[in-house]
């Protein structure tokens, strides 16, 4: 064993014998327990961040972890190859996107090998990759002939900079989640996923999901949006259809003034075909920003359209606004508006001068001041005709059965959640597999001809998709009258191969079906590891594909993932590390300086892998160093002479037999075995259970720090070292492998680390001959005694109330109660 340590020679020996061995290559075993690790998998952007660092080495800590443990693991890696960031590299570039993503994939690739990841290589996919996409096709011609994919014309977020089609998920403060741009709306012809037919069971699956963060599980039933309430028709003058809105307080009905429609609503753009100024206010609103946050803070503006609804109950004419805060997307597209209980009709109402009606008084009759806001709070009805006096509870069944009977309105579920459009008017991306025929209309690509190849060697020039210009592409025959016919020149939304990939990678090399039998050995993923941010597009995607693909009869459990682990940002300065702001650090330059295991080591340490984690130059330089103090350690003790250095197990194996429990051992000896099974029983429980790495590595540096101290030469000395260093090499191979491997073998193991199961607990050396317990008399700390696991409770109280302290508290007074907690104190109670 080499003095020093050298972390490039080191890591590069441990990285060829893995890939010697296949280390990490695994097939299905129904003998074994399987285990699924997988991490998010990255986009070829060309360089990985730090972000990404630590998001993969948690993910290769708890594989490894599961590994020692016996169970048969997996950890595949892949790459989420499509998307606009390609194209925009291939114009500035000027290199098509295939071969600028492909090129990155190489580089990318071999960063993850350098720093030492565990990933079974043979598995590795592309989502760019015609062999991946193939079944993604495959998958959407079936849900198009089942009727959960379908095409219309819908008002859209319209990315004017990259030229696409965003989900709402990827509309982020009003603007493009990729490029920042400010996003208005657009009416254009749209695939769709109906992601809504499954609201109910995505909604009710997550009260399983007890292996997910609260807070994601949180977000998604928020975003899902389910809600009860009554479905309301609304008779307007000269529509021949009436006007449907939903409502959550139909107890507020009979405070309704006025109704308000979106700016796209139908009803709005016959109106403004005669109105020229309402023409104008519905282009202005195409601009406006419909996010959320944007809505609740953006100013309300409103027209008239001349429009009349006759009120359902009383028969009232209402006024038919079209106001910027109602959006298309949700439910019709029209709400009722109920001022004087709901705080924005309020603001809306006294800027238009509109009325504004009370119809719902506090229970406890206290009065209400309707000139200062709405009472928003539910209450008695009052105003409200035969409904007057009822509670709003009482209120909600007797006006939906009155409405009901009136064939006026019913009540209903509704839900937030829309459906998904899933097309994209770009070129890097996955064919949508349509075909339009005159005669025939839309038909999905048969089978056989799957998949529609995406063509590669495209030279873009600027936004766009060249697609629609290529006629060797779109120009085709109708696969049923055969007929000339065009191919859809959309391609699919990036989030639609980040759905299913983790279900491929257990059927990676099937060319004739999507998913076979090993899909059903290994799934659901055991553990995901990834950032919150993806809590409402990739995950709840993921889960409504895993669904798609059940129906489809290609697996069985309903949801994808059992646990989630979603880390935290790397932070330098206090800020999220961007290029932009001049504070990112190089992975790779980290690696040359130091090592793999040292840059593994510090992402471990730093933080509890949920925290956000904050850079420190002198943090990794401090991993460096205890890297260094191992090796010396271990150095130092190959180095001896001693019996451990021809036979290691020997005299450990003399320890560990109980027929030969006659070995004394020092108090000194024992205290080193008790810490290294104490730390064993501490770093086990870390990582298993808790995932807080950081304090496993802290146990262990404690550990490191006491050997150092144990300066005992003799044999039975030499052996517990040996013991303890064994298990500080196994406790630590799952963070930092590379220095492992070479250690372990140091100290004369004939198999890799990587192949040795985690240490056993001896509980044995657990046990203290002497324990400490506090006495306390009258509830107040006033002496420690030793005491030795044997001493029995009168024993205890003898001892206590002779310790010297202790008397000068108790002498000359009566002792009322003396009260033993084994183990830890005695509490002696005087007058």
């Amino acid at each position: 064993m080499q003095e020093q340590y050298h972390p490039k020679k080191i890591e590069q020996s441990a990285q060829a014998y893995w890939q010697e061995n296949n280390s990490f290559t695994v097939t299905e075993d129904p003998a074994r327990e399987k285990y699924y690790c997988l991490s998010m998998f990255p986009y070829p952007s060309g360089r990985f961040h730090m972000g990404h660092v630590r998001n993969y080495t948690i993910g290769d800590v708890i594989s490894r972890f599961q590994r020692m443990q016996g169970k048969n693991v997996l950890q595949p890696m892949g790459w989420d190859a499509f998307g606009l960031p390609a194209e925009n590299a291939a114009i500035q570039n000027k290199v098509a996107p295939a071969k600028w993503t492909r090129e990155n994939i190489t580089y990318m690739r071999n960063q993850l090998k350098r720093l030492g990841f565990g990933y079974d290589w043979s598995r590795e996919i592309a989502t760019c990759d015609p062999d991946y996409y193939h079944w993604e096709q495959w998958l959407f011609t079936k849900l198009f002939e089942k009727g959960l994919a379908y095409k219309k014309v819908s008002p859209v977020n319209w990315c004017p900079v990259d030229q696409t089609v965003l989900a709402n998920e990827q509309v982020e403060d009003g603007c493009c989640w990729r490029c920042g741009t400010q996003v208005i709306k657009k009416e254009i012809s749209q695939w769709f996923l109906k992601i809504t037919q499954y609201a109910e069971e995505l909604l009710a699956g997550l009260d399983k999901l007890d292996g997910w963060p609260d807070q994601v599980r949180t977000m998604q039933r928020n975003w899902i949006g389910r809600s009860e309430g009554v479905e309301i028709q609304f008779i307007v003058t000269g529509m021949e259809t009436p006007l449907k809105v939903f409502t959550t307080r139909p107890d507020t009905l009979l405070g309704v003034t006025y109704l308000a429609v979106a700016p796209e609503h139908p009803f709005a753009t016959r109106a403004a075909k005669s109105n020229p100024a309402l023409a104008t206010f519905l282009e202005e609103c195409k601009a406006i920003d419909t996010s959320e946050a944007a809505l609740e803070t953006m100013e309300k503006k409103g027209m008239d359209t001349g429009l009349q609804a006759i009120h359902p109950v009383t028969g009232d004419q209402l006024a038919v606004f079209t106001a910027n805060f109602v959006l298309m997307g949700y439910g019709e597209g029209a709400v009722m508006s109920v001022p004087a209980h709901d705080q924005r009709d309020w603001e809306f109402a006294k800027k238009y001068g509109l009325p504004i009606k009370q119809v719902i008084a506090p229970a406890d009759g206290t009065k209400i001041n309707l000139q200062e806001g709405a009472f928003t709070e539910k209450g008695k009805l009052q105003n409200s005709g035969p409904f007057s006096e009822l509670t709003s509870k009482q209120a909600f069944n007797a006006i939906a059965a009155y409405l009901e009977k009136n064939k006026q309105g019913k009540k209903q579920i509704n839900y937030r959640l829309r459906d998904w459009g899933v097309s994209r008017q770009r070129y890097w991306g996955d064919p949508i597999p349509i075909i339009y025929c005159q005669q025939c209309g839309t038909v999905p690509v048969p089978e056989k001809d799957l998949p529609v190849i995406l063509p590669e060697n495209i030279a873009l020039k600027g936004v766009g998709s060249p697609l629609k210009t290529m006629p060797e592409f779109y120009k085709t025959q109708c696969p049923k009258c055969g007929g000339d016919a065009e191919r859809e020149t959309d391609t699919f939304d990036t989030f639609m191969e980040s759905s299913w990939y983790y279900a491929r990678f257990c059927s990676f090399d099937n060319d004739t079906a999507m998913l076979d039998e090993r899909a059903k050995y290994w799934l659901p993923v055991d553990q995901y590891v990834g950032g919150i941010e993806h809590a409402v597009l990739h995950l709840l995607y993921a889960r409504f594909f895993q669904r798609l693909m059940r129906d489809a009869g290609l697996i069985e459990h309903d949801e994808p993932i059992t646990n989630l682990l979603t880390q935290g940002m790397v932070l330098k300065d206090g800020a999220k590390m961007s290029k932009s702001k001049g504070n990112t650090v190089d992975p790779q330059g980290l690696i040359e300086k130091y090592g793999a295991d040292t840059t593994r080591l510090f992402m471990m340490f730093a933080s509890p892998p949920e925290q956000s984690l904050e850079w420190s130059d002198s943090g990794v330089e401090g991993a460096f160093r205890f890297l260094k103090r191992l090796w010396k350690l271990v150095h130092e003790h190959v180095s001896r002479k001693t019996t451990i250095k021809t036979n290691p197990e020997a005299l450990f194996q003399q320890l560990t037999d109980t027929q030969l429990s006659d070995i004394q051992l020092s108090d000194i000896q024992k205290g080193i075995r008790r810490l290294t099974h104490e730390t064993l029983r501490k770093v086990t429980d870390d990582i298993q259970r808790r995932f807080t790495f950081n304090t496993a590595i802290a146990a262990v540096m404690e550990l490191i720090n006491a050997l150092y101290k144990f300066d005992d030469k003799s044999d039975i000395g030499q052996a517990i070292m040996q013991e303890a260093l064994d298990t500080c090499i196994l406790m630590l191979s799952p963070i930092i492998p590379h220095v492992t491997h070479t250690l372990w073998h140091a100290l004369g193991h004939q198999d890799g680390v990587i192949d040795t199961p985690w240490p056993t607990i001896d509980e044995t050396a657990l046990v203290k001959d002497n324990i400490e317990i506090i006495v306390q008399v009258n509830g107040k700390l006033r002496g420690r005694i030793q005491v030795t696991a044997n001493h029995d409770k009168s024993e205890i109280e003898n001892i206590a109330i002779s310790d010297d302290n202790v008397k000068r508290f108790i002498d000359g007074k009566k002792v009322r109660k003396i009260i033993v907690v084994p183990g830890k104190l005695v509490n002696i109670v005087v007058a």
